[in-house]
């Protein structure tokens, strides 16, 4: 029995161990001032007007490597759509100067602005550091709506909790409020893991009704599928990529219409429209199936439901509007 005892107590402090290593590999900022200097260079950037108007984004990828992308139009959502010219790169931090290089291109990246020249040192165009806001950040409840996060109290969700004095922790929590047809804003935000990839990079997820999965990922600088920020997991995914950097202060305003039954029987499909950043995503998107990780579609009212996939992704106000 002491054997036992001993064998289980050295595995849960091997498993301690192997976590905090893991950790230490890839770490999962939760403040800017402790991000170290990528996170720095790291963000959007913008410049230019009319046919010559530019934007870009620079994704940190740790260590001082970089991904820089250059969106023809302007960024995301800000003129540049699906299908227009990108022109891709890599950088590296050396001596507090990011360099970056791509077919055609060449920059620099010092004092917030990111300067193109061609490869014989000829200058394109310089792109200064934006910092881009959702326009309803903050948005108060309508008169009639149900606070169900106000930053004081977890108890209107079911396993809730606060982190940092006035957050909602993404610790699978359903809200204690079923609601039919509804609309929902809630805003997030995405830890800072530079070293991490795809589905380890601050990932969580906005279940509507608790039956459909609204991705939160850090995805800035992606493409955009269903399994990324802004997708309708296995279903869709967004029109434009619009998140923003990690860190940043993201909101989802959602118009939401449940589907309808008969005697138990399914007669017409959900529908939603989707705004990321104030950005339309998902336009009257019909929802054929539920998504998986929570609950199977049904006539029944259901809470909103915030996935814990592991990373640090916090919650703030929150708040329902049903629809009669």
């Amino acid at each position: 029995m002491r054997l036992c005892i001993l064998s289980l107590a050295l595995a849960s402090l091997f498993g301690l161990v192997a976590a905090s290593v893991a950790a230490d590999k890839n770490p999962a900022f939760t403040d800017a001032a402790k991000a170290g200097p990528d996170f720095g260079f790291q963000g959007e950037y913008a410049g230019g007007e009319g046919d010559e108007k530019w934007g870009s984004q620079v994704i940190a990828l740790g260590d001082g490597k970089f991904d820089v992308i250059g969106y023809n139009g302007g960024l995301p959502g800000d003129g540049w759509k699906r299908g227009d010219e990108t022109k891709p790169g890599k950088g590296e931090l050396k001596d507090g100067v990011v360099t970056a290089k791509g077919e055609g291109w060449v920059a620099t990246i010092k004092d917030g602005v990111l300067a193109v020249t061609d490869p014989d040192g000829n200058k394109i165009i310089d792109l200064k550091k934006v910092e881009r806001k959702s326009p309803t950040l903050g948005a108060k409840p309508p008169q009639g709506a149900k606070v169900l996060f106000d930053g004081t109290t977890p108890d209107n969700f079911e396993n809730g909790k606060i982190i940092e004095d006035n957050l909602l922790a993404s610790s699978n929590v359903t809200s204690k409020a079923k609601v039919q047809d509804h609309t929902l804003h809630i805003e997030f935000r995405t830890p800072f893991m530079p070293l991490s990839r795809g589905q380890a990079r601050g990932n969580s997820g906005v279940y509507m009704q608790g039956r459909y999965e609204l991705q939160v990922l850090d995805s800035f600088g992606l493409d955009g599928a269903d399994n990324e920020c802004g997708g309708i997991y296995s279903i869709n995914k967004p029109i434009v990529n619009a998140c923003f950097p990690p860190l940043s202060w993201q909101t989802y305003d959602i118009e939401f219409t449940a589907a309808k039954y008969d005697g138990g029987k399914k007669v017409k499909n959900g529908r939603c429209t989707i705004k990321h950043n104030g950005i339309v995503i998902h336009d009257d998107q019909e929802l054929g199936k539920g998504t998986p990780g929570k609950d199977p579609e049904g006539p029944e009212a259901n809470g909103l439901f915030l996935q814990d996939h592991g990373n640090p992704v916090a919650f703030r106000n929150i708040w329902v509007v049903e629809k009669k």
